[in-house]
């Protein structure tokens, strides 16, 4: 393990949270299989017990976030930097968010499928930010050509293209121009989220209540155009 690695296991050794109560104590009455139980005892202990169990924690989550890396390496081309490094910050960051939340686990899986959910989602932000770092955000409507591009049979191409064009004017006129970048940034160029929001040192959620009030204008204006007002926007995740 790196040197860099090792402060935040460091931390999450020091780390106690609340005390654990007699109620509290994993066993078989609290429906959990062995495994688990046995993983939350070494974590709520003391002293050279929690540290193994927790050192045993960090190395299955390191294998984790390294599988989620270099899975995701080939969707993300403007990736740079050592795997290895965003895989180590990775398991870092879902060590301490499991010992924070360790007494949200109920059971509903084996602790480490639960745990191994904490690396895999820290991976994939990580990944998907250091795709994105030092590369400019697109605001502009640059992908209507694309958009144009999809029409799904010939017969349908006007009808799609005087569709666009009222969702393009209605974006110009009916938002705000916060909103509008940020749908353009995250409906139109794909821009993740979570990279959206370092960038504009805000949070997700106030990017999606701003989406969710974008889509809500554009469906009341295509209404008022005379289009269908429940027209699919994409997802956003």
């Amino acid at each position: 393990m790196s040197a860099g690695a090792a402060t935040p296991i460091v931390r999450a050794m020091e780390w106690t949270g609340r005390a654990p109560t007699a109620d509290a104590e994993p066993s078989s009455a609290s429906g959990l299989d062995a495994d688990s139980s046995e993983w939350l005892r070494g974590l709520r202990a003391d002293g050279p017990l929690r540290d193994a169990t927790i050192a045993r924690l960090h190395a299955l989550l390191l294998r984790a976030a390294r599988f989620e890396t270099n899975r995701r390496k080939a969707t993300h081309p403007h990736l740079r930097g050592d795997l290895d490094d965003i895989a180590q910050e990775a398991a870092d960051d879902a060590l301490l968010a499991i010992l924070d939340k360790l007494d949200d686990f109920r059971g509903l899986s084996r602790f480490t499928t639960w745990a191994y959910k904490f690396a895999v989602y820290q991976a994939s932000v990580k990944v998907r930010r250091r795709a994105w770092q030092g590369r400019e955000i697109p605001v502009e409507d640059d992908a209507w050509a694309m958009l144009a591009t999809r029409s799904p049979s010939p017969g349908d191409a006007a009808e799609q293209s005087e569709l666009l064009e009222t969702i393009r004017a209605g974006i110009d006129e009916a938002l705000t121009p916060h909103q509008r970048s940020v749908l353009v940034a995250l409906a139109l160029n794909e821009v993740p989220i979570d990279v959206l929001a370092e960038r504009l040192q805000t949070t997700r959620g106030a990017l999606y209540k701003t989406l969710h009030d974008a889509r809500r204008k554009l469906r009341h204006y295509l209404a008022e155009s005379g289009h269908a007002p429940g027209v699919p926007m994409e997802e956003v995740s």
